[in-house]
């Protein structure tokens, strides 16, 4: 918020606190809102009859869901990186914190969580408030904040990180993430691909998954934090995802995943401590109407899972018709295809409930029902059979509902949450006949093209003949497929149509094309980068048909195979990583292509030429000034740097096990070498993770920076209102353009969204007369930032 905006809001506080402070006493605001009570009568009432909270803890639980949720930080990252980053947390910030007091009261100090790996995640009772009221706690929240930005640390609620943790991902596991977004579990599963930095193109995949078009947008944003070639993100509804095929010697098979995660929409009652509206919002009704959801979405998720796969289900909600119903459901209609994995010894040091066998059914009303038939025919289309236990005990104890996991709020202070782990054993009943595909594999030359789901250029369409349907509406899906069976032979479809024609919202994507082996494109950079015979240059795809190819990203060879051969099937959103970018003037220095910083990680093994080995003070100089002078950097950097041509070029710090007080993970940076200087290609929050890894002070600099902009940007835009009213013909795109350079953005490499979204944000405190300017830039940043985030 600016200056200008804070100085106005006091003002007007100080205006409608003028009758006294009886007044606001009454209204019980703070900012203008009234204080929600944490009370809800029902949700008592429901909660101690089903008798889910052991005996003499049912104020524990309650007074628990009235306190705040701690933060709760997950440290993300490959391994070698995350560890550097803990050690610094541990021996430099945490370390600050200790015998610290603010206001006379010790500040308490971050506590790991004990039951997940490695130390990798911490919970803190730091309020905002707290952390900016001492220098040592605002260096710590600065910390955070960037690192935040960077994507090395997650804010993500401890229960949150559970269902990974229970899903035993291998880098070789094909994975679906059914409902991904936001993507904080998406992430955890990238990493536990990517467990061995060593090796570039895991074998396994994510499949990210959502229902909502624009949280994929914000998928994509956490999933490239870790810039992965291993993840791809789609859009569909989740109980009704497309069967896929894949290409398996020559023949199509359809994709059974190894690992699926289903953390399904629920109605959220676990959730209280930090969503505090579900107090007076809550009511049995919105259990009710999700139930049928979960279950339909569970269903499909154990349909895709292969034969001895694991599928995780869970949700942030405390109640057995979200949870245990659905999967008591789930197993008595698999007929023993599914069973409940026993993880009681998996992550020891949490502390479960668990799951109940017996439960009852009650409306908003209050009005309860403990078996379907006492429930009279005009309520049975809001209380559905699924929703109760099922009463043969043989049965019942053969399904170990037990097994499942409910996470009390009280008892390590954390959300509420419901896990429970499944493993496939066989076929489902009414699957036990494959699906057929009725297409055999075409021959490809030159660009493969994939195109999204709604283009009409001749793409080949798969289809596979559908499952056997196990509801009421498979008679409906089957008249569908009749009646447009006509229509698919007229456009050259072969086998059944599906079920329906995709709905599609959102942005129309770009296609997906993949170079062709003999591309001239890639000859001059295999020879500049002198690149290993064993790249999968196959594996290179852009994002245009026509015109020059600008940007070359990188899949691994299992997700290239699933993008061929699904084309007309899949909406995708993003996948592949940044690996080149084409340089206006590169062409001159014998190649058109440099280096990106994104995809380096994933290149760096197969470069043999242009490498640098640097030293930690060269790295530091790189990372620090823009554009250095080669006499600037070490003998034997000026040496390696001396005989080779100008170019893009890579950078490589070795860390020496010898120097143990010196940064312990390796680094890898694009950079350029110049006439005379050397210089990193490197976004502005990475470059501050480097500098902070290696003890370089970067808080006053980055805050001293942060206001100059600030003062720059609020005086420019004061000087161009001025010749606006003067009638001055000013073009808005200089002015975006103009204030993006003084902000501080990094060189012309870097995306312009950070920038374009600071200008407009910095716009919005401006006062009520800079409006007309304001529409403007702020269309323009929309924009920009639209097509950042979709290439």
């Amino acid at each position: 918020m600016g200056r200008r905006a804070r100085d106005r809001r006091r003002q007007q506080q100080q205006r409608s606190g003028g009758g006294g402070d009886g007044d606001q006493a009454v209204r019980g605001w703070s900012g203008g809102y009234p204080e929600i009570v944490k009370e809800n009568e029902l949700f008592e009432r429901y909660y101690r009859e089903l008798g889910i909270v052991p005996a003499g803890e049912w104020d524990a639980f309650m007074a628990a869901l009235r306190e705040p949720l701690p933060a709760t930080l997950r440290i993300t990252g490959y391994r070698s990186h995350a560890k550097e980053i803990l050690h610094c947390l541990k021996e430099k910030y945490f370390k600050e914190l200790q015998d610290l007091e603010v206001d006379g009261q010790k500040v308490e100090m971050p506590q790991s969580l004990s039951w997940y790996p490695e130390e990798l995640a911490w919970h803190t009772n730091l309020s905002r408030k707290i952390l900016r009221k001492s220098p040592q706690l605002e260096k710590f929240h600065q910390f955070l904040v960037s690192e935040t930005e960077c994507g090395n640390i997650s804010r993500q609620e401890a229960v949150s990180m559970i269902p990974p943790l229970l899903l035993n991902v291998n880098p070789h596991h094909k994975i679906l993430d059914m409902c991904a977004a936001p993507g904080s579990k998406t992430a955890q599963l990238i990493e536990m691909l990517h467990a061995d930095m060593n090796v570039p193109f895991p074998k396994g995949f994510v499949i990210a998954n959502d229902v909502d078009n624009k949280r994929c947008y914000l998928l994509v944003h956490q999933a490239k934090r870790l810039n992965s070639p291993c993840i791809m993100v789609v859009n569909h509804d989740a109980s009704s995802i497309p069967n896929l095929q894949i290409d398996v010697d020559g023949r199509k098979e359809v994709l059974f995943y190894d690992r699926i995660l289903c953390d399904v929409p629920c109605s959220g009652d676990g959730t209280m401590r930090k969503n505090i509206d579900v107090w007076k919002k809550w009511t049995t009704q919105n259990s009710l109407q999700l139930h049928g959801l979960q279950l339909r979405i569970a269903t499909r998720g154990v349909e895709q899972l292969a034969e001895g796969g694991r599928m995780v289900y869970s949700t942030c909600s405390l109640n057995p018709i979200e949870n245990e119903a659905v999967i008591a459901s789930l197993l008595e209609k698999s007929q023993g295809a599914l069973e409940l994995a026993d993880v009681s010894s998996e992550l020891p040091g949490l502390k479960r409930m668990p799951g109940i066998t017996k439960w009852k059914v009650m409306l908003k009303d209050g009005q309860w029902f403990e078996e379907w038939k006492d429930v009279p025919s005009n309520r049975q289309t809001q209380i559905r059979p699924t929703m109760f236990p099922v009463k043969d005990e043989e049965k019942l104890k053969a399904m170990n509902l037990e097994r499942c996991l409910r996470i009390l709020p009280h008892h390590q202070n954390t959300g509420g949450f419901f896990v429970a782990v499944l493993i496939k054993k066989s076929p489902m009943p009414w699957n036990k006949r494959q699906p057929k595909v009725h297409q055999k594999l075409p021959q490809r030359t030159g660009d493969t093209d994939v195109t999204a789901p709604n283009s009409d250029n001749g793409s080949e369409c798969i289809a596979v003949e559908p499952a056997l349907a196990e509801n009421e509406e498979s008679k409906k899906v089957q008249e569908l497929q009749n009646s447009d069976t006509e229509q698919s032979k007229k456009e050259g479809v072969c086998g059944p149509p599906p079920s329906k024609k995709m709905k599609l919202f959102g942005f129309k994507e770009d296609p997906f094309v993949f170079l062709p082996e003999d591309d001239p494109l890639f000859l001059p950079i295999q020879k500049f980068y002198a690149l290993d015979p064993s790249f999968p240059k196959m594996n290179l795809l852009t994002r245009t048909q026509e015109g020059k190819k600008r940007q070359l990203y990188m899949v691994s060879e299992e997700l290239r195979n699933v993008l061929l051969n699904n084309s007309e099937k899949m909406k995708v959103i993003n996948t592949g990583i940044k690996v080149w970018s084409r340089n206006s003037d590169g062409e001159q220095f014998g190649c058109a292509f440099r280096l990106a910083q994104e995809g380096i990680y994933t290149l760096y093994p197969f470069i043999h030429a242009r490498i640098i080995d640097v030293c930690i003070e060269d790295v530091k100089i790189l990372l620090t000034q823009e554009n250095p002078f080669l006499s600037k950097f070490s003998t034997e950097t000026q040496k390696k740097v001396k005989d080779m041509a100008m170019g893009s070029i890579v950078l490589k710090y070795n860390p020496d096990p010898e120097k143990p007080d010196e940064l312990q993970c390796p680094i890898v940076l694009c950079g350029w070498q110049g006439k005379t200087s050397l210089r990193a290609f490197v976004p502005k929050n990475e470059r501050l993770h480097y500098l902070r890894m290696m003890g370089v002070e970067v808080f006053k600099a980055k805050r001293k920076e942060e206001e100059e902009s600030e003062s720059k940007t609020e005086e420019e835009v004061q000087r161009r209102l001025a010749q606006t009213e003067e009638g001055m013909d000013v073009e808005e795109h200089d002015l975006v353009t103009k204030m993006e350079a003084e902000v501080g953005e990094e060189s012309s490499h870097s995306p312009v969204e950070s920038s374009a979204m600071e200008v407009e944000n910095k716009m919005e405190d401006l006062d009520q007369s800079s409006k007309i300017v304001n529409s403007h830039v702020s269309q323009e940043s929309k924009d920009t930032d639209t097509s950042n985030v979709k290439d």
